[in-house]
């Protein structure tokens, strides 16, 4: 079932603009390899739902998944051949609004193989380019 909010103080959204690079979540935080999206654009939740089973089979239990994405932003639409002047459509699927650098799904556990070849499944899922990114060791 794809996630939604609980509850929203508006339920219709602006479309908005999708400018500049991501500056916060563009690291790998939770596990050992991230995929990183390379374009702007929505990620609808049916999206992010069907990378989750895709990474679920292709990690079998073996390793962890983190889902660093939550589609907070409602896309409505009018009904094709509708005339002008009725109004705003009623929502019809929520999405993540996704700004290139920002890091989507996150793997731990697992050896490096394994989990490019996960993430490059749930890569073929995503409607915009991915590319997988490592943990960068941290100076301590």
């Amino acid at each position: 079932m794809p996630s939604m909010p609980k509850r929203v103080k508006y339920r219709k959204s602006q479309r908005g603009k999708i400018k500049g690079n991501a500056t916060r979540g563009n690291t790998v935080s939770y596990g050992d390899f991230g995929l990183q999206a390379l374009d702007g654009g929505w990620l609808s939740a049916e999206a992010i739902e069907a990378g989750r089973i895709t990474a679920a089979h292709a990690v079998r239990g073996g390793g962890r998944l983190f889902i660093r994405v939550f589609p907070h932003k409602s896309i409505s639409s009018i009904p094709a051949e509708t005339r002008m002047g009725k109004g705003k459509g009623e929502p019809e699927f929520w999405a993540a609004v996704i700004k290139p650098g920002l890091i989507i799904y996150e793997i731990a556990g697992l050896p490096e193989a394994a989990a490019r070849e996960a993430l490059a499944k749930i890569a073929y899922k995503m409607p915009f380019r991915c590319r997988l990114v490592t943990r960068r060791p941290s100076v301590g």
